[in-house]
């Protein structure tokens, strides 16, 4: 699949997005899910045939859409796009028109550890990437409360907090989320 973004970000490398590639994607992705790290991504527990579908599922959707991110080739994060009135989270704040949604999972750190700089750069990437479209004028994240590394990463990226709110139950023939208590998080265009 093609590149929909491509950024060289000075000191750390070349950032491209694509669309995932469910069948060929489901290896990392599903490594990455499977982390006790990643429980709050909600797919714990779940075969890789079980996650290829999910994302398979979402390649249908016009409102929702997955991403992977490489740096200089090699992937390290998992990005996923949805619009706010499409989804759950419209029911818990007043979407404006330009909104846009994300859900970001970052790639285990290596054998070194920590990196510093890395999640400043990718997110930079992310919110030019996100933020390019036309009439885009701001992001909305939704983290679980209890994933306070996530609520903190957005903060410190310059996410300017939100109200907690509830999250609703999905129970679809094609989708199950289960209630979510989260912490939401706006990020203006600049």
């Amino acid at each position: 699949m093609s590149d929909v973004h491509e950024e060289a970000v000075g000191g750390f490398g070349t950032v491209r997005i694509r669309p995932l590639d469910p069948s060929a994607d489901a290896e990392v992705v599903h490594r990455w899910v499977s982390e006790e790290r990643a429980l709050f991504w909600g797919m714990n527990g779940l075969a890789r045939d079980q996650v290829a579908e999910i994302y398979a599922h979402m390649a249908t959707l016009d409102t929702h859409h997955a991403f992977l991110l490489t740096k200089d080739g090699e992937p390290v994060a998992l990005l996923q796009t949805y619009e706010p009135e499409a989804d759950r989270v419209s029911e818990c704040y007043e979407v404006r028109d330009g909104d846009i949604g994300i859900h970001v999972l970052l790639a285990p750190a290596g054998p070194g550890g920590a990196r510093p700089g890395w999640t400043a750069a990718l997110f930079g990437v992310i919110t030019s990437y996100v933020l390019k479209g036309p009439g885009r004028r701001r992001v909305v994240v939704d983290p679980d409360v209890r994933n306070g590394k996530a609520v903190a990463r957005f903060l410190r990226q310059g996410f300017v907090a939100g109200p907690v709110v509830v999250l609703p139950e999905i129970d679809l023939p094609d989708v199950y989320l289960p209630e979510k208590k989260a912490q939401l998080a706006f990020l203006e265009r600049r």
